[in-house]
């Protein structure tokens, strides 16, 4: 290993994050909690995850054991008990998980079809508490503790006020990472005696927020260090246009707020390894990639002429975040220019209604699958010859680093980490990587399709184009050094005397 491999870079770091893949997931979350610890631990750190035992962790086939019974964490004025079974990630860092078969015992994570659970400030309370008891139980002095969202905001909290005092975590640093500023943990005042904080930390300067208690802002209040998932979307959320109540307290806290880019897991979403696919290709071989859109073509069920035109792909949660407003304002003018559309997503349900309608309008062109499928998204992906990410605000993104490693150019809004990733093509030089526009008008989505079917019909630009990003690197590793360079000036901060 190099000079900045185990020994000088060991840091002993707990992550703390309420869905990780492969164990749980909804989201964007679960793909970094799943994937940053294993490039850490690469890098010479000692990483272990917490997450609650959820029935999906239960239904799965990862080997378990129980290593601690009958933890008493105080909750709501009664104490719970909790036991911790522990496994592994496939990079062998270990996962301790919480288990409390009424808070956790449930079909999904957060919520039902009705809405939220109705005590999820007890369930994300008790598995807060319980990591820190359990770390100090076992007797584990983690250096950093590194939360994510504001499931587990209550955490830096904790360690600020009931635990401020104990020795056990005087060496103990915490790292908050906002993964969507637009989830924020509010509950109603009345419910502060659930968390187990003291009455002083409701004020402006806490966890007060408009009159409720937010676990985010509790996160963005009492943390050491703060980051988020891409250097735009940091700068931002210190905006009242994206920092919905929030950018007072992160404009003055901006000191020690880091946006790092999120990284992408090539070992799952790579086409020259691909298993979904038809046929697998990389950059210095990316002709077989034809062989995928002709698979696409068929499965979708698109007229077979569009093998010689654009195909454009979308998958993402149909909300209007992601813009699918954009979408249906242009679907008619994308339909008349003869190119080929797939979707797949579900979401609102005004979305999906509008996309089945399309679908029905204009078969043979528009194809629309609702639901989530993880093979057809890869068959996507690499099928399409051009990538749609219109979204309203988005704070990393993945499926733009996706696309461009399958050699699908990508066509996004200039925002959050979308404005990180994607350079504008100039036909010139040949460089950059895709297409970008900036008003969140559907015009202006329009003309950036159109740069980029007008450009298709030039194969040798388009190559070159399709090469530039499929070359391009945003793996977990040098996000994984910037996380690791945190931790270490952290401890270092902790040290000083």
């Amino acid at each position: 290993m190099n000079d900045r491999g185990k020994g000088s870079r060991s840091v002993h770091v707990l992550f703390l994050a309420s869905e990780v893949t492969p164990f749980a997931k909804t989201g964007g979350l679960a793909d970094v909690a799943g994937s940053l610890p294993g490039a850490l631990k690469r890098l010479g750190a000692n990483v272990s995850i917490g997450l609650p035992l959820y029935r999906a962790v239960k239904e799965g086939t990862f080997e378990r054991q129980t290593v601690f019974k009958g933890l008493e964490v105080p909750v709501a004025g009664q104490t719970l008990l909790a036991n911790v079974q522990a496994a592994e990630t496939e990079e062998g860092v270990p996962v301790y998980l919480f288990e409390r078969e009424d808070l956790f015992d449930r079909p999904n994570l957060y919520r039902t079809a009705e809405g939220d659970y109705y005590d999820n400030l007890e369930r994300f309370a008790f598995f807060s508490l319980a990591a820190l008891l359990f770390a100090k139980s076992a007797g584990v002095p983690f250096e950093v503790i590194h939360c994510h969202d504001w499931q587990t905001g209550l955490v830096p909290a904790y360690l600020s006020t009931l635990f401020r005092a104990d020795p056990f975590f005087a060496s103990t640093s915490t790292l908050f990472t906002i993964h969507n500023i637009g989830y924020q943990g509010v509950f109603p005042r009345e419910k502060l005696s659930v968390c187990g904080l003291p009455p002083e930390t409701f004020h402006p300067e806490g966890i007060e927020y408009w009159g409720s208690i937010s676990l985010l802002k509790a996160g963005i209040v009492y943390s050491d260090a703060m980051t988020t998932v891409s250097p735009t979307y940091s700068r931002e959320i210190r905006s009242p246009e994206f920092g919905l109540g929030m950018e007072g307290i992160l404009q003055k806290r901006s000191g020690v707020l880091h946006g790092i880019l999120n990284g992408a897991d090539d070992s799952v979403w790579n086409p020259a390894t691909d298993s979904y696919l038809s046929s697998r290709y990389d950059s210095d071989d990316p002709e077989e990639k034809i062989v995928d859109k002709a698979a696409l073509i068929r499965e979708a069920g698109l007229d077979p002429s569009l093998l010689e035109r654009p195909v454009l792909g979308m998958t993402a949660r149909l909300s209007h975040q992601k813009g699918c407003d954009l979408l249906l304002g242009i679907l008619d003018e994308l339909a008349a220019m003869k190119v080929g559309i797939v979707i797949l997503g579900e979401g609102e349900p005004a979305y999906e209604d509008a996309l089945r309608e399309a679908a029905e309008k204009y078969p043979g062109t528009v194809a629309v699958t609702i639901g989530f499928d993880e093979a057809l998204a890869h068959r996507i992906m690499a099928g399409a010859d051009i990538f749609l990410v219109p979204s309203l605000y988005e704070p990393c993104g993945l499926t733009q680093m996706y696309a461009l490693k399958y050699g699908t150019v990508p066509v996004v809004r200039a925002t959050g980490g979308l404005e990180d990733t994607i350079e504008e093509f100039d036909p010139g030089s040949r460089s950059g990587n895709g297409f970008k526009f900036g008003p969140y008008e559907p015009g202006a989505f329009l003309d950036a399709i159109r740069r980029a079917t007008d450009l298709w019909s030039d194969r040798e630009a388009w190559e070159a184009l399709m090469r530039n990003g499929m070359r391009e690197d945003f793996s977990w590793n040098r996000s994984a050094e910037r996380y690791l360079d945190l931790y270490q000036a952290l401890v270092a901060a902790r040290r000083r005397p």
